[in-house]
């Protein structure tokens, strides 16, 4: 009897040591398992002929289509006669050319006569201005019984097409997956039979059998929908696991006093809340009422008034005898964090001092760069329950600082901390802390269910009274140069106006730069535009001797000293420069309400989100906001069609929507999973909204009935299978 694999069975046994190291490096697959997981990304029908006329360059494909012609040129080399095989094939739409070289002549010559159907495999290069493919990999698809694919196995079926690289084409995969694919038949389902039945969805491993080796585009249907709901599903138990063990964790609650500090901030704001933050700020204190830890998403628009949510939450922990952390990505954004907060506060932030209110409580700072005496005093103020507010870097996690009791974590923009920063900082409670995450990268409903769904989530979607609309314009600098210098115009204009304005560019252009971009090799995306992106210094340097000459301009960029760096921050919110040329360090937390114009250089070099973000930083004020996207990018290009999209709409949820549309999912999941490879391969977080949600209504009843999934033996091992140990850690730490 033939031997039937183990699906954990290294992938070495069944297909030979050579196959399983490509397969193992290239593709990450090391068990017949994992191979049985890795689905065609599509299926090319018999007698229907992949079309060439959009093949991507640089790329790895695979593309059925017939020879056209093939013609042998004979040239003269440095060591005598060599020789050129040049095949054009061709889909019925469209053609390419096939170029063999040397020794690699004879066969495909031999094979590849006009008329020959097969498939071709390799990357797409471009020559004399010509798309070509040099020493494709092929497979004749003919049946003459000589080793070639015999018809019949292609009659009527779809050819598969997987994920492949430059070492394995598509059909070595589909030949190694033939091998195991009986071992399918093992595959034990993760889906409770209740819910396959009541969703009348295929067993496991018939849906393994028909991803692979389907006979219609119904059988692909069929278990692409299976394989859906077992990606969705696991991964919801997963988190729905985690929602639930947190209700299980002991939490101090911490109710605001009735007449305490929050209630002495809230007199003395100068302005009425929006609905939206009431509403949100109701859903917080809820939560920190409970005597399990609050684990909740604020999402919201650039300057929806998100600081002001958390502000009063951590007030009113203060109010209830905690203590509040807010941990920033960068010291720029920490210092400001820490001067807004400290300015709505007033007299409230200077307790213990000369003019302190009574109810007042301190707020310090606590950052890498602070001197020796500042940060002893600010260790010595959290320990003895001194200071009710913190505000720092990752500076906060570090040993030496002890809280006297902290009771709420609120982490800014919290895709750029990893994991293990977080946890460390909810390590400092006596008992764990209640969690605040804060971003300003709006997520669609189903991302954050997918990526964020142990958390529960509250959006703020209006902007405050007061704010200002912002427009946006897409200037094409290379199709019309008087579009730049109408942009350098309008600069003039706001300063003349009493206004100031930033320049943002992708790089620093200092000699670290430089060392970098020495060691890079140019891709075939430099060959296209010729030039690296712009930089701070030269354009700063530029503007100041051209059209912004006279004006005060300063630069701001990472690498710069931090004293240097707030004291440039400083002059610009005090009304002292009028142009700040930087980098991205604006991108988050940066507040001068006066300024209003923004000019974002080389803008096609941003993503879309980041785009967002930038342009949030100008109509802070009253004054309206102006967000100019240079770009020499063609105006049939995506990248312009993507800045199109952004200067469009001011909604940063229907962008992040376009935004993950034009990514790979991995990229959203990656982002948050902390590196760890994405988990999805059928399920797209945009499109299957509906599974996605149902997966999760499915997933909270079942973990609450079985937290242990005791009766579910299936699911647990499809669990263990998801949560490898860094995963398991991952979803364990939040």
């Amino acid at each position: 009897m033939e031997h039937v694999p183990a699906l954990d069975e290294p992938l070495k046994k069944s297909l030979g040591p050579a196959t399983a190291k490509v397969m193992a490096e290239a593709l990450d697959l090391h068990t017949v398992g994992d191979l049985l997981h890795h689905y065609p990304r599509r299926y090319a029908e018999r007698g229907e002929l992949t079309t060439l006329s959009d093949l991507p360059l640089d790329e790895h494909v695979t593309v059925v289509a017939q020879v056209a012609d093939a013609r042998v040129h004979t040239f003269n080399g440095a060591k005598g006669r060599g020789q050129r095989l040049e095949v054009t094939i061709t889909d019925g739409y469209g053609r390419l050319q096939l170029v063999f070289f040397g020794k690699g002549v004879h066969k495909p010559h031999h094979d590849l006569a006009p008329g020959t159907r097969a498939m071709f495999s390799g990357k797409v290069s471009l020559f004399n201005r010509r798309l070509q493919l040099a020493h494709p990999a092929y497979e004749l698809l003919r049946g003459d019984g000589d080793g070639d694919v015999a018809v019949d196995a292609w009659a009527g079926a779809l050819i598969p097409i997987y994920p492949a690289t430059t070492k394995l084409e598509s059909w070595k995969i589909a030949k190694a997956v033939d091998a195991v694919l009986p071992s399918a038949a093992d595959a034990v389902d993760p889906l409770p039979e209740a819910l396959r039945e009541g969703r009348g969805l295929a067993e496991l491993p018939d849906a393994l059998r028909l991803v692979h080796r389907p006979r219609t585009k119904a059988d692909v249907a069929a278990a692409r929908e299976r394989l859906k709901w077992d990606e969705a599903f696991v991964l919801q138990v997963a988190l729905a696991r985690r929602r639930h063990a947190d209700t299980q964790l002991p939490a101090v609650p911490r109710r605001p006093a009735a007449d305490g500090l929050l209630t002495a901030f809230d007199a003395r704001l100068p302005f009425t809340l929006t609905d939206g933050q009431l509403k949100v700020s109701r859903e917080i204190f809820d939560d920190l009422a409970t005597d399990h830890p609050m684990h909740r998403l604020l999402q919201g628009e650039v300057g929806s008034g998100k600081t002001m949510v958390a502000l009063r939450a951590m007030l009113a922990v203060v109010d209830a005898g905690g203590q509040a952390a807010m941990l920033a990505p960068t010291e720029v954004l920490a210092q400001q964090h820490h001067r807004s907060v400290t300015e709505m506060m007033g007299e409230l932030a200077e307790g213990g001092m000369l003019g302190g209110a009574e109810r007042a409580t301190k707020v310090v700072l606590l950052t890498g760069s602070m001197g020796a005496a500042a940060r002893r005093q600010a260790l010595l103020d959290l320990v003895t329950g001194e200071a009710g507010i913190v505000i720092g870097t990752h500076a906060l996690i570090e040993d030496k600082v002890k809280f006297h009791d902290l009771g709420l974590v609120v982490v800014d923009e919290q895709h750029r901390f990893g994991v293990e920063q977080r946890d460390a900082l909810r390590g400092k409670g006596k008992q764990p802390p209640h969690l605040l995450v804060m971003t300003a990268t709006p997520i669609p409903r189903t991302v954050a269910m997918t990526v964020f769904g142990d958390l529960e989530t509250s959006v703020l979607d209006q902007l405050p009274a007061g704010r200002s609309p912002i427009a946006s314009h897409v200037v094409p600098a290379a199709d019309k140069p008087h579009f730049l210098a109408r942009a350098w115009e309008r600069v003039r204009e706001e300063v003349k106006g009493g206004h100031q304005a930033y320049v943002v560019c992708p790089r620093i252009g200092d000699e670290e730069d430089q060392k970098k971009a020495a060691k890079r090799k140019p891709s075939a995306e430099d060959e296209a535009e010729k030039r690296p992106p712009l930089a701070v210094l030269d354009v700063a340097e530029k503007l100041g001797a051209g059209p912004l000459a006279g004006l005060r301009i300063a630069v701001l960029h990472g690498r710069m000293h931090p004293d240097d760096k707030d004291d440039v921050m400083r002059r610009f919110a005090a009304g002292e420069l009028d142009v700040l040329v930087a980098t991205t360090v604006i991108e988050v937390g940066v507040n001068v309400p006066n300024a209003t114009a923004m000019v974002i250089m080389d803008a096609d070099r941003f993503g879309v989100s980041q785009l967002h973000q930038l342009r949030g930083r100008v109509g802070r004020g009253s004054a309206p906001g102006l967000c100019l996207l240079v770009t020499e990018m063609p105006e049939a290009s995506p990248a312009r069609q993507r800045l199109g999209a952004v200067a469009a709409t001011l909604d940063g949820f229907e962008l992040s929507r376009i935004d993950l549309e034009q990514r790979r999912e991995g990229d959203v999941l990656g982002q948050a999973q902390s590196g760890v490879r994405s988990s999805l391969r059928v399920l797209a977080v945009i499109d299957d909204e509906e599974v996605i949600s149902a997966a999760r209504e499915e997933a909270t009843a079942l973990v609450l009935a079985d937290p242990e999934l005791d009766a579910h033996p299936g699911l647990r091992t499809a669990l263990d299978a998801l949560l490898s140990e860094e995963r398991e850690e991952y979803l364990e730490k939040g």
